[in-house]
């Protein structure tokens, strides 16, 4: 008896040292790294050979803005709510409202993807947030089947994603690889992004079907690439297949280890570790990947990203800018321009936060606000789709 209470004890002491070891490990300083562009933004509240038109105006948060081969465009709005805005039309209609989706501060409808072979299989998918039969907060992607001026649910491809309020990604796209992947977020437990068996903080690869695809870097595990705090935009450079992704350092009032800002746009590498919470910036630590751009003086939040005309476009929440970024593509995407276009300063631009930025049938750019979400003055009509016309 006396020789198992000793044991207990022993196996008590070392649970309570392993405990207290990874406590400290978490409230650890990060290693900080240097910001890797060595280009200042240019700030352009003009931009030359730009025009700019409110395309549609009175949305309620959108988050994600498709077009559909007829030209028709989606808005999945955060409130649950997608609206259809007819080919030729500039007004809004009711097109779905997510059954069971919930929207609690950033949690809501998110995501919205076009699978590749719309026109054979009507296929939509979508991210959202629902709380499960113990209230537990959680994400799931869905598969609409589009039914014209509707569309009705086909299945869930990808259910129980860690959520929470803030910090939880919702970022969905098809690759060119035809594969469906999925941003998360941290949920304010920052030392998730380092646990390969959790999904959040992560970006994730599955198959159009919700299958984990053989050639995934680790072994039946939908994880992609890990390291990352708030993933909230894909972008595939056309010219060469690379893979981009923006996220969001931490620029609230309670900052993770006294480190604040460090919004990020990353080449993302299979498989890589992209460092948070242990590295932040670019240490050139061989174990890490580095970012190509990280802001360090103001919250930039950088949200929905394409490829145009050879260069990244990102849109800026508390930046309230369009980011345009040239890289020099020969020497691994050295950044050698960056610009915030319709921005005057770090936090303030002419049309206020942007979410989301996507290419229109029309060959233009088009941007969202995103000045109803509670975290920027309202502006008359707000929040509105603005097309960038270029000389």
């Amino acid at each position: 008896m006396k020789i198992k209470i000793t044991l207990l004890l022993s196996i008590l002491l070392l649970n309570t040292q392993n405990i207290f070891a990874q406590e400290s490990v978490k409230k650890a300083q990060p290693i900080l790294g240097e910001v890797p562009q060595k280009v200042e933004d240019v700030f352009l509240p003009e931009v030359d050979g730009i025009k700019v038109e409110v395309w549609v105006d009175s949305l309620t948060i959108p988050w994600s803005l498709r077009f559909l081969p007829d030209g028709d465009a989606l808005v999945a709005q955060r409130t649950g709510r997608i609206v259809r805005i007819p080919h030729g039309k500039n007004q809004q209609v009711n097109y779905l409202d997510v059954p069971g989706a919930v929207h609690e501060v950033d949690a809501g409808l998110m995501g919205l993807a076009i699978h590749p072979d719309f026109k054979n299989n009507s296929w939509i998918y979508i991210m959202h947030a629902y709380r499960n039969e113990q209230n537990e907060l959680l994400s799931k992607v869905v598969r609409l089947i589009h039914q014209g001026e509707t569309a009705t649910i086909d299945k869930i491809i990808m259910d129980d994603i860690p959520a929470y309020a803030i910090h939880l990604g919702g970022r969905i796209e098809f690759g060119p690889d035809g594969m469906l992947y999925i941003g998360t977020g941290d949920m304010s437990q920052p030392f998730v992004a380092q646990d390969l068996d959790i999904l959040a903080s992560k970006i994730l690869r599955i198959t159009p079907d919700g299958g984990i695809p053989s050639d995934n870097p680790f072994e039946n595990s939908p994880v992609y690439s890990y390291g990352h705090r708030v993933v909230q935009g894909f972008a595939w450079d056309p010219d060469t297949g690379a893979f981009f992704n923006s996220e969001h350092g931490p620029s609230g009032a309670e900052v993770e280890n006294s480190v604040r800002y460090r919004d990020e746009i990353n080449k993302v590498e299979k498989g890589g570790n992209h460092g948070w919470p242990v590295v932040v910036g670019a240490p050139g630590i061989p174990e890490y990947v580095d970012p190509k751009v990280m802001w360090n003086k103001a919250a930039v939040p950088p949200a929905g990203m394409t490829f145009y005309k050879g260069d990244l476009y990102v849109a800026s929440l508390g930046g309230q800018a369009l980011v345009r970024v040239v890289f020099d593509k020969e020497n691994d995407y050295e950044v050698t321009k960056i610009e915030r276009w319709f921005s005057y300063s770090p936090s303030k631009g002419i049309y206020g936060r942007m979410r989301d930025v996507t290419i229109g049938p029309d060959g233009h750019l088009y941007v969202t606000t995103s000045n109803t979400d509670g975290r920027a003055p309202l502006k008359i009509h707000d929040d509105k789709i603005l097309r960038l016309i270029f000389d």
